[in-house]
């Protein structure tokens, strides 16, 4: 057998080489020399190299897990350890480069340096350190073996490396997480999803109610990020009363977002039970503007009984509106329904109404009613207060719990917000068999292109295809006002320039018939006022 080093001359691979353990022998080759010249480097006489040595240590590592997470893709995609666990983290935690975090964790602890864990679960990790390292080096030794005789196939003491280090990595990754935060149980992940259905059929009703419109959730308004809670508590407790903040069971048994507000929410609950149509019409909308409005008016006298001494208090909100109903028309107006639309203590599900589409309310519970309202001085003060109390349930989510609300609504915006047309991730429209191009508008050269020839490139592009779209993970910003894209503010390619804008500077649709889109798409301002004539425009703003 030929020496190790002339057989790595022999057959060394080539760079340019496609094959992914071409790539591997590359990677495995930078992180040994960074490797070998932090061993011959005294960082107490020169600690600037040393921190720039350490930083292309990370990155090459990176690099290195990154090709060998492509080759366990392509080798043993049927073998792979599940990763079903990653739900129960926290969606901070779940980053591009986790991996290489969990990899300088084993090293740390096998090292003994001082790392954010006790020390008797540093005790119990250090095993599992330990072995996953000797399998990631047993796995780069056969792979680079591997890589020197036959790049193209992987036998079988290469899968089963492989296996054994997925699943070493897997349980390692596990356990240091579980260590270091409180990861969900598969009970929360569960009830995390039913907030997600409430939070859902919640939107679905804003938006038959008219507190929300299609626009808002498509364009995902800020707003929204509160409003959202908001209106979903309300529903969790007056329409759905058997979901997940069903106040029947104990705080053990709710979500552990909203269990610490357990007895807070049963004196909203109380409190809800009293308010009329009107009034809760009226504490919904104020709900969902930016700040406290008086839910009233300046018509709605400030006591019942005193300014209105010959009317009655009006009735209780009982039975608001069963899930899939007829939907209800946008007024605040509630009027009494027969006795036996009311809901029955002993039945599990509310009657189906004998009446035309509308509120149904309970007769007034008696002297219950009249204790609830006899602590507030007016009505207005009662809906301030349940404005205040709600408000401050929905806005205290976003601190104490912003990761698990963030993966929700994050859930909910994908599920309720408008699906895109088909033809405008097409870019073809077919009439008889035959593509339908245009030619592009004839406009000048756009001094605001980032190039002289940009704006003249976005007309000859409608003969070769459409513009090529900038990938997502590049850009972090918007490419007109710089704003800091987030959950609430989403990426939208314009389909002009493949550029990549935020909601406010892509407002407009147009036709694009040189590049094939005969159906309004969206288009950023810039292209819209300067590169497209005036024929095809049609504005999405309202």
């Amino acid at each position: 057998m030929l020496p190790a080093a002339l057989r790595r001359w022999l057959h060394r691979p080539k760079r340019s080489d496609p094959r992914l353990l071409s790539q591997f022998f590359f990677a495995d080759e930078r992180v040994t020399r960074v490797v070998a010249e932090i061993n011959g480097l005294d960082a107490e006489l020169d600690p600037q190299q040393y921190l720039v040595l350490l930083n292309q240590l990370h990155l090459s590592q990176a690099h290195l897990l990154a090709v060998i997470e492509r080759i366990m893709e392509e080798c043993i995609p049927t073998q792979r350890h599940s990763r079903d666990y990653l739900v129960k983290f926290p969606e901070e935690l779940l980053v591009d480069n986790l991996g290489n975090h969990m990899l300088f964790a084993a090293e740390c602890l096998l090292a003994g340096t001082f790392i954010e864990v006790e020390e008797a679960e540093g005790a119990q990790l250090r095993p599992r350190a330990r072995n996953l390292l000797c399998s990631l080096e047993l796995v780069r030794t056969v792979l680079r073996e591997q890589s020197l005789s036959q790049p193209g196939t992987y036998p079988e003491p290469v899968r089963a490396a492989l296996v054994q280090f997925d699943r070493l990595f897997a349980e390692f990754e596990l356990s240091y997480v579980s260590s270091l935060v409180a990861v969900k149980s598969p009970e929360e992940i569960y009830r995390q999803q039913e907030i997600i259905v409430l939070f859902c059929e919640t939107v679905e009703r804003a938006l038959r109610s008219g507190y929300l419109t299609q626009e808002m959730i498509d364009g995902y308004e800020p707003l929204l990020m509160f409003t959202i809670p908001r209106l979903a508590i309300i529903s969790g407790l007056l329409i759905y009363p058997e979901g997940p903040l069903s106040l029947e069971r104990g705080p053990e048994q709710m979500s552990r977002v909203f269990s610490p507000f357990y007895n807070l929410l049963k004196k909203i609950r109380d409190l809800l039970r009293v308010l009329s149509a009107e009034e809760l019409c009226l504490l919904e909308r104020s709900l969902c503007a930016a700040e406290s409005e008086d839910p009233r008016g300046p018509a709605t006298p400030p006591t019942w009984g005193a300014a209105m001494p010959g009317a009655s208090p009006p009735a209780p909100w009982g039975l608001l509106e069963a899930p899939h109903t007829t939907p209800l028309p946008h007024t605040c107006t509630g009027r009494l329904g027969p006795p036996d639309a009311v809901e029955s203590p002993g039945t599990d599900s509310p009657q189906p109404p004998r009446s035309s589409p509308g509120p149904r309310l309970e007769a007034p519970p008696g002297a219950r009613w009249s204790e609830l309202r006899s602590h507030y001085s007016s009505t207005k003060d009662m809906l301030h207060t349940l404005f205040v109390c709600i408000s401050g349930v929905a806005d205290q989510l976003q601190t104490n719990f912003a990761s698990d609300l963030r993966s929700i609504l994050k859930t909910v915006f994908k599920i309720v917000a408008s699906q895109g047309d088909p033809s405008e991730d097409l870019g073809t429209s077919k009439e008889d068999g035959e593509l339908l191009v245009g030619d592009a508008p004839p406009v000048a050269d756009c001094p605001l292109c980032h190039s002289p020839t940009e704006g003249a490139g976005l007309r000859r592009a409608g003969a070769h295809g459409r513009p090529e779209w900038v990938p997502d993970s590049t850009c972090s910003q918007c490419c007109a006002c710089r704003a800091p894209f987030t959950l609430l503010r989403r990426r939208h390619h314009c389909r002009s320039c493949g550029k990549i804008f935020c909601a406010r500077c892509s407002p407009h649709t147009a036709a694009l018939p040189h590049y094939g889109q005969l159906k309004p798409v969206r288009v950023c301002t810039h292209c819209y006022a300067v590169h497209l004539s005036p024929a095809p425009r049609r504005s999405r703003s309202r």
